[in-house]
């Protein structure tokens, strides 16, 4: 079996489940470094240079709002679902139950 093949395949699979991940932690203000600890300590493991092109997309599509908090020496951006994100996440996550139903069905049958 050669590594790159399932190393690109886990990619795909991990890709397709980080905006699901994202979402999940946006229900309270999260600034970008703050999200990949969040993400971390669950066991979700998304790189600085994927995490912050996403929240802009993100925000572009209307899922999330932000707000500039310069108080501290270090002005951040937080995140925060905005009420359309709700929504979508919520679907995103009866969909997902789905699938997951879906597939654990596939993976029981016998093959061979």
């Amino acid at each position: 079996m050669d590594p790159n093949v399932l190393n690109n395949m886990l990619v795909e699979l991990k890709r397709g489940t980080q905006v699901l991940a994202v979402l999940s932690q946006l229900k309270q203000n999260q600034y970008g470094y703050s999200l990949l600890q969040a993400l971390e300590e669950k066991g979700v493991s998304i790189e600085a240079g994927t995490l912050y092109p996403l929240m802009r997309r993100l925000e572009s599509q209307g899922l999330l709002t932000s707000e500039w908090d310069t108080t501290e020496s270090r002005p951040r951006k937080y995140y925060r679902l905005s009420q359309d994100g709700l929504k979508i996440y919520e679907s995103l996550i009866e969909e997902w139950q789905r699938m997951v139903k879906d597939m654990n069905r596939l993976m029981e049958e016998k093959t061979i």
